[in-house]
């Protein structure tokens, strides 16, 4: 069983629903971390805030098995993919998986721009703070308010 962090984000429908469908549908689930409310990073302008959380799991998946999980958690929400880093229903990514680096066209992890991105680093800073790098307040972009618990 390997240590696994998937990060889960929505901003558009009921955004609280699609993060706890979602975590109800993942297997080998150890922990969620608190909901945390954020601005949108990068992708168009006017766009609502997202509600984003990270879930750990205790898993035998491989990283393809885990996005493969995470695409069919995403389709199950609703999710129309008609532009990069546009509003969506449900965003699932591979964050970690302890002990396993993949770089591949599709996937990367860990992922390429985890330290850089406030939604994803707080709420793993919950479930994982031994993950953190050091002074990793310095290098992320974006806001994060935690808000409370699925």
């Amino acid at each position: 069983m390997a240590r696994a962090f998937l990060g889960l984000g929505s901003n558009l429908g009921d955004r609280r629903r699609h993060l706890a469908t979602a975590v109800a549908a993942l297997p080998d689930v150890v922990a969620v971390s608190p909901v945390y409310e954020t601005d949108p990073v990068g992708g168009p302008e006017g766009q609502g805030p997202y509600l984003n959380i990270v879930v750990e799991l205790a898993t035998d998946l491989t990283p393809r098995e885990l996005l493969d999980v995470a695409r069919r958690l995403e389709a199950a929400a609703g999710r129309v993919r008609a532009e990069r880093w546009g509003p969506r229903t449900l965003d699932v990514d591979v964050l970690w998986v302890d002990g396993v680096t993949v770089d591949e066209p599709d996937l990367t992890v860990p992922h390429p721009r985890m330290w850089a991105r406030r939604f994803v680093v707080a709420p793993l800073g919950d479930l994982a703070p031994d993950l953190l790098p050091e002074g990793w307040e310095s290098g992320v972009e974006g806001s994060a308010r935690r808000v409370d618990n699925l």
